[in-house]
């Protein structure tokens, strides 16, 4: 559970709550206002439209957040007139439910917000498959489900337009509590008390969330014009912070060392706590940056300063005088400074003046470091055979859709049987792991929550207090959706159940039963259809990560090797190669969790693949610590040098080959011009590591390959 969940205090302040307020507003309105006039249907119909547009409305600039909107608009207008004039045409309907099932789930190949414009088309073909329910004309419904769009689209824009920055702030924000959370696991290496590869398991989970959180706030900071130009203070210190925050999770991964080897050494003194200690309140500031920027804040204390700093150089070197060889303790201590003085930067940007802040970088430089999506139907077409996940994932929607459209009508147990439907389309994910854990929340959240609203229904009758309940778990709802997906469908079935009391307070109770029934139903759907038709193992996939971590690591050590050389590379160059290797390792990372979910039956070489994404980890970590040293010590690179970090590039394009599934080659022709002075014996150590992981990834790629 992230951070901004275990303070509700510091979660008031999230983007997650702020749009859950913003959702709740442009759903309930409409529906509120209506009932007043004696009008409910046509307010229900308006915040269907706005519960729709809702939902392309997700984290990123405002440019593809509005665009997101606009085209749902389009998309939910059309299905809304093509479902109401096949709905009293049971094949025709069916038809349409697995045309269009198909097609709006094709638009995953455009990446989340497209899809997010499928998932809301597809929603409101669901809800308005029944041809009694509305006493409205056909394109008075379309228009008002339009119009409930537009509403929630001109609430959306004045959000942003009354905070421009607010969105940016807590995405920075976050990202940086998450990082500070990484930092807190990497203390835990120095307790004797916590299992290594246990830890280690839980580092690579952290990266992960890290990584994502990378994403967003380039995606929030790099695509916002306002904030790429830094026209404002505001926006020349979110621009410097990340850049830098960026650097020190570099650094923070440079602190990756044989920690076995440690704790033999150490464990039995009190020199590891005391690096847990420092390390513990470093991450504490780090936490605290996050904390300014959420909450609007300016930095008023410091957990760490450099006297503590120096109290833990004066234990390392009162072992030194005991005859305690400690080279590694100082290696870890100088890196602990170089992360405390850039962490103490930060905190003085807060108060520089809008002039002294300049990143240093061009808008073009900035605008290279976020993924540019295109729209054209040549993507869509290539994405039409058997090999793309996406083209599996559609079929296999559209079938189980058409299963579960008939199963609702052959046993149906209410007025709701679409809710079947519905179940399908928020479990049903491309691979089966992400539709397995969706459907045990969705089952779980179902019940409890089911459970939750008959009891306030039992036992509270006073009309206000049930409309402030109902309030309550539609805020909860709509601000838990996208980050807790258990934690919302809790509160969303007793949200729906006190909005049906209010419409029908005798079919309440009722319809509690016959929603737990219905997610049953659609939930076991999902569940054997994900299983048995065109089923996406992650063991399939695996091999085309392995060959892009390995050409990212490939890529980062070249490029830390050209910074040292006589012609050196561009700093935006080598921040690229940097940001591949956190983006393709928290990839890796991320499928080998979503494998480990699987049938066992499904599992291949988890053993050999832990121990791949493990080396792979630790070689980013040595990378990150070689680039550290470089940088810090103005060293050069020497002919002993050279040939470790040829028998490196060796070893990693061997793997590359004997993993690669695309026939593509590193394309990296390194050609270093050396200024032929002798290194220092430290980077010869680190660059022995490097061969002896790069080694050890040729040996495990090998047995991978069989």
């Amino acid at each position: 559970m992230t951070k901004p969940l275990d303070d509700f205090k510091n979660f008031i302040y999230t983007q997650y709550f702020s749009d859950g307020v913003k959702v709740t507003l442009g759903v309930l309105l409409p529906s509120l206002i209506f009932f007043q006039l004696n009008r409910l249907e046509i307010g229900i119909t308006l915040s269907l439209g706005a519960l729709c547009v809702s939902i392309a409305d997700s984290p990123g600039p405002w440019l593809h957040r509005k665009n997101g909107m606009i085209y749902t608009n389009i998309f939910i207008f059309l299905t809304a007139i093509i479902t109401a004039l096949l709905n009293k045409h049971d094949f025709l309907l069916a038809v349409e439910i697995f045309t269009l099932s198909f097609l709006f789930s094709m638009f995953n190949v455009y990446g989340s917000r497209a899809a997010s414009v499928g998932t809301a088309a597809l929603l409101v073909m669901i809800l308005n498959i029944n041809p009694d329910k509305s006493s409205l004309k056909l394109f008075e419904h379309g228009y008002l489900i339009v119009a409930g769009g537009i509403w929630y689209f001109l609430l959306s824009t004045l959000f942003s337009t009354l905070r421009p920055y607010r969105y940016a702030q807590q995405t920075l924000g976050e990202c940086i509590e998450e990082i500070s959370n990484y930092m807190r696991l990497r203390a835990r290496f120095y307790d004797v008390d916590f299992d290594i590869n246990e830890n280690f398991r839980d580092l690579v989970k952290q990266q992960v969330k890290v990584n994502e959180q990378l994403d967003n706030t380039r995606e929030a900071l790099f695509k916002t014009r306002k904030l790429l130009n830094e026209s404002t203070n505001a926006g020349r210190l979110m621009i410097m912070i990340f850049v830098d925050m960026v650097d020190l999770f570099e650094q923070t991964m440079a602190t990756q060392n044989d920690y076995e080897t440690i704790r033999k050494k150490f464990g039995h003194l009190d020199i590891l706590p005391a690096y847990a200690l420092v390390i513990e309140r470093i991450a504490t500031d780090i936490d605290y940056i996050g904390f300014c920027l959420i909450h609007q804040e300016k930095p008023q204390k410091q957990s760490i300063t450099i006297h503590d700093l120096d109290a833990l150089k004066a234990k390392v070197d009162a072992l030194e005088h005991a005859g305690e060889s400690v080279f590694i303790l100082k290696r870890i201590l100088i890196n602990l400074r170089n992360i405390f003085f850039k962490v103490n930067d930060i905190l003085k940007y807060f108060e520089k003046e809008t002039q002294a802040l300049r990143s240093g970088a061009t808008s073009l430089e900035l605008s290279r470091f976020v993924n540019h999506q295109k729209f054209d139907l040549r993507l869509f077409r290539d994405n039409l055979n058997l090999k793309s996940s996406v083209f599996k994932f559609s079929l296999r929607l559209a079938f189980v859709s058409i299963t579960g459209f008939y199963v609702g009508k052959l046993f149906a147990l209410g007025h709701h049987s679409y809710w079947i439907l519905l179940t399908i389309l928020v479990i049903m994910k491309p691979g089966f792991s992400g539709t397995k854990q969706r459907n045990y929340e969705r089952v779980l959240g179902t019940i409890i929550g089911g459970i939750i609203g008959a009891l306030i229904l039992r036992w509270v009758t006073d009309e206000t207090i049930k409309f402030l309940f109902l309030l309550f778990f539609m805020l909860m709802t709509y601000s838990f959706i996208r980050i807790q997906y258990l934690v919302s469908v809790i509160f969303m079935t007793p949200f729906i159940l006190i909005l049906f009391s209010f419409i029908n307070v005798n079919t309440a109770t009722t319809i509690a039963g016959e929603r737990i029934i219905d997610t049953l139903i659609g939930s076991v759907l999902a569940i054997v259809f994900s299983y048995f038709i065109l089923p996406d193992w992650e063991s399939a996939q695996l091999k085309n990560h392995f060959s892009k971590m390995i050409k990212a690591n490939l890529n980062y050590l070249e490029h830390i090797v050209m910074r040292q050389s006589l012609l050196p590379i561009n700093e935006t160059e080598y921040k690229l190669a940097r940001k591949e290797v956190y983006v393709t390792s928290a990839n890796l990372a991320a499928a080998f969790q979503r494998m480990m979910n699987e049938p066992k039956n499904k599992q291949q070489n988890m053993d050999e693949i832990l121990k791949f994404v493990v080396l792979n980890h630790t070689l980013s970590s040595y990378l990150a610590n070689l680039s550290a040293s470089f940088k810090d010590g103005g060293l050069t690179i020497g002919h002993q040098q050279l040939k470790l970090i040829r028998k490196s590039r060796f070893y990693l394009e061997e793997a590359f080959k004997k993993v690669n599934v695309n026939e593509e080659s590193t394309n990296n022709k390194l050609h270093i011009h050396l200024s032929y002075q002798i290194a220092d014996e430290h980077i010869t150590e680190q660059l022995e590591q490097i061969q002896k992981i790069a080694f050890e990834i040729h040996k495990i790629a090998n047995q991978l390959a069989v």
